[in-house]
């Protein structure tokens, strides 16, 4: 029986976001993406094999429209690869939930691929090779998946920070101040700030 042609795997890649932002990365299965798209469990294996091709799905569409275009090469290295790192946040921030499949998924999404090629390509030209750019490569994927997922499960400006503030001053006196202060941090100056910090550590 031909498939139709409406189920495209943009389209199933949708629906299993969509389950994905709703309801975490737990929910999702073949069946509560076939839910989704109104159709039968079954009917969905016409379409992908398993769970893992259908997170490839996710992935390819959310880093699909990441853009992997190397800086221009005038740019110091560090704010290079500050635009690059810039970029894959604002390609996965959207969804902080699917952020675990484009690590799992990194060796198979072509738009991950030519993004570690691009950052892989000015870590080189800065001088950095061998073991310390494959750990600066490693830094740079940890530090995007560890800070969105900070972001979005633990914000500075949410009630988790308002909490640790009003611990008592006398046995917490740095950890109270800190709280305090950090109302005062938006998400851009402490992803980039934090980003600026591992940056300048690459140089040692």
């Amino acid at each position: 029986m031909p498939r139709p042609r409406s189920l495209t795997p943009d389209r199933l890649a949708a629906a299993a976001l969509a389950v994905i932002d709703r309801d975490g990365l737990a929910a999702l299965s073949m069946r509560t993406v076939a839910r989704e798209l109104g159709m039968s469990p079954m009917g969905l294996y016409r379409y992908v094999s398993d769970r893992e091709e259908l997170e490839g799905l996710v992935v390819d569409r959310v880093l699909g429209d990441l853009d992997t275009t190397p800086p221009a090469a005038d740019a110091p290295w560090r704010d290079r690869i500050e635009t690059m790192v810039g970029r894959l946040r604002d390609a996965v921030v959207r969804h902080p939930e699917a952020i675990q499949l484009t690590l799992t998924h990194r060796h198979r999404a072509p738009g991950g691929l030519l993004w570690s090629e691009t950052v892989l390509g000015i870590l080189a030209e800065a001088g950095i090779d061998g073991t310390r750019r494959v750990v600066a490569l490693r830094a740079l994927h940890g530090y995007v998946t560890g800070a969105i997922r900070l972001e979005h499960l633990g914000p500075l400006a949410g009630t988790g920070t308002s909490a640790i503030a009003a611990l008592p001053e006398d046995r917490f006196p740095y950890l109270t101040q800190t709280a305090r202060t950090a109302g005062e941090v938006g998400p851009d100056q402490e992803f980039f700030g934090g980003l600026r910090l591992l940056l300048r550590g690459l140089d040692g």
